[in-house]
């Protein structure tokens, strides 16, 4: 019965040969089995007998972060002719202790994760979205909470400790400010927005791009009191160990699928609706300047 269903609803979705269980509200208890449909399950060619393995940061929850992201490498890995298997750890300090130790193949990580993986293993920049990253303090409208000020001695929620703009940056300007918080880690940026919405917490941390992809109605019960200075958005990478051909090639699928319409649609909920080349030292080698690494922990399970 429930195979039957989750063809249809698989159908219905137009999710690449997958059955999202979570997303038909049938419990996190099956996250598991969805992991493992992820992991055997190939997104592209699947004449190629070697898939990539491909690790998102979770921003999001699970079902949701594989439902943006697996038309995404079906779409790359055709043009391509590249398999990828996509790989969603439970929480960001999962991520990456996978990332750091050279795990998967590709990876979509934030800004100081790839000073982090470059520093570690090398891990190379190929796209990114054109418009800049900014790392926000959102507050409920109706709060009367009005500068960074009146967030002195208050908790505040995060994604985690290294999300870089909703997280380093924003402690990281707290600090400066001599504006003590504490801090309670959350998981994903969803989270963040709804501890705030329900009065969890005072305030909270995320970025310009996972708010705006918020429903409106929580967005209109949320107003922004800060907002960083912009950086380049988050990259798709590579280890060293995929060859450069290969590389190349899924740089220019990305860029080319954007061009399309139904890639510019898919491209915007991945969280990359204008995919342009980066490289490290133009674009990530200044985040090293930047005097984070105070607050920075290192990751662990």
């Amino acid at each position: 019965m429930i195979t039957n269903f989750c063809g249809a609803m698989q159908r219905a979705l137009m999710l690449p040969r997958v059955c999202v269980l979570a997303l038909l509200g049938i419990g996190s208890a099956l996250l598991p089995s969805l992991a493992n449909a992820q992991a055997s399950n190939c997104l592209g060619d699947v004449s190629v007998t070697k898939p990539y393995v491909v690790s998102v940061v979770p921003q999001l929850p699970a079902s949701e972060t594989y439902s943006h992201w697996a038309p995404v490498l079906e779409a790359v890995g055709l043009a391509s002719k590249q398999c990828f298997t996509l790989n969603i750890s439970k929480t960001i300090p999962d991520f990456e202790v996978e990332l750091l130790a050279g795990t998967p193949d590709f990876s979509y990580m934030n800004p100081y994760h790839q000073v982090m993986a470059y520093r570690r293993q090398a891990y190379r920049p190929l796209v990114a979205d054109a418009t800049p990253l900014t790392g926000i303090v959102v507050v409920r409208r109706d709060s009367g909470i009005n500068k960074m000020d009146d967030l002195n001695g208050k908790q505040l929620a995060f994604p985690s400790p290294n999300a870089f703009a909703a997280s380093l940056i924003t402690r990281a300007t707290l600090s400066q400010r001599g504006i003590d918080i504490k801090p309670l880690y959350v998981k994903t940026h969803s989270n963040v927005y709804r501890s705030v919405l329900q009065a969890d917490v005072v305030a909270g941390g995320g970025v310009n791009t996972t708010l705006l992809r918020e429903p409106e109605g929580l967005q209109s019960q949320l107003k922004v009191l800060f907002e960083s200075a912009g950086y380049r958005a988050h990259p798709f990478s590579a280890h060293p160990r995929v060859p450069v051909a290969v590389q190349e090639s899924v740089r220019k699928a990305f860029i080319a699928y954007a061009g399309t319409d139904a890639g510019k649609a898919a491209m915007n909920k991945a969280q990359m609706p204008q995919p342009v080349a980066v490289d490290y030292a133009r674009d990530y080698l200044p985040l090293e300047h930047l005097k984070i690494e105070a607050f920075v922990e290192a990751p662990k399970r």
